[in-house]
């Protein structure tokens, strides 16, 4: 009965330092690859690097005047879509009957209308 004792409680000791060591060790070895356990960067509370280099070449920071003009441009061209599309709406319109129900294509057209109209507005407020 002593033997078997001692057998068990050296398992359990066993058991037990095995357990106790292992965080130690897994600490050591280094992440699987694809398993997300890379070094996470600090987060800084205003989203920046306080002692980072702060110079032009900043990606952060914007060209407002680049900006303006990309949505000067952009707003230019989703205008003459919009005319094409209301050349071809009011081209429908005048092709069918007054009395008749609208066709889907002409209410497709139209939903196509108010939704670049909608984002035309979005870019001219900027």
């Amino acid at each position: 009965m002593p033997e078997s004792r001692r057998r068990m409680l050296t398992a359990l000791f066993g058991a037990a330092g095995v357990l106790a060591v292992e965080p130690l060790l897994a600490g050591l070895q280094a992440p699987a690859p694809g398993s997300g356990g890379s070094p996470k960067a600090k987060v800084y509370p205003n989203g920046r690097d306080p002692n980072a280099n702060m110079g032009i070449d900043d990606p952060s920071r914007l060209d407002p005047r680049a900006i303006a003009r990309a949505n000067q441009i952009e707003i230019r061209t989703d205008i003459a879509k919009l005319y094409d599309l209301v050349s071809e709406l009011k081209e429908q319109i005048e092709k069918t009957d007054a009395t008749a129900t609208l066709s889907i294509s002409v209410v497709k057209k139209a939903q196509q209308i108010e939704k670049l109209a909608k984002q035309i507005k979005e870019l001219a407020k900027g």
